[in-house]
């Protein structure tokens, strides 16, 4: 069970921050009963990861509410491209010109009557 814990990473295209947090916060409450309300709050900072944990961490007053660290969390994701993927516009690969195959050639056509079996010759 504390494998499962410390796996879990939080990932803004799976999961919201406040079910995320909350659950995070009650296997780690069972798991240590012990641990002050602040120290969990930490370790799941800690899983929340690279930018958007920092960004959280310049809000964070210390010690800091679970309330707070959510609605941090939350403002964080809402306000800046932190954690979200970048998705490719659809509408950018229909712009592009198709550019013609070297195999195919245009069809010769003979000027005088129209015909694709021979050429004229002048």
């Amino acid at each position: 069970m504390e494998t499962f814990i410390e796996i879990a990473i939080f990932n803004l295209d799976k999961q919201r921050p406040l079910p995320w947090s909350l659950k995070k916060k009650e296997r780690l409450s069972a798991l240590h009963p012990d641990m002050s309300d602040s120290m969990i709050n930490i370790k799941i900072l800690r899983k929340c990861g690279g930018e958007l944990e920092h960004g959280i961490k310049c809000e964070f007053v210390d010690p800091c509410s679970t309330e707070y660290y959510i609605n941090a969390m939350a403002a964080i994701i809402t306000r800046t491209i932190i954690g979200k993927t970048w998705i490719k516009n659809p509408m950018e690969s229909k712009m592009i010109p198709k550019t013609p195959k070297e195999y195919e050639k245009p069809l010769l056509k003979c000027h005088k009557c129209g015909s694709t079996s021979h050429l004229a010759n002048t």
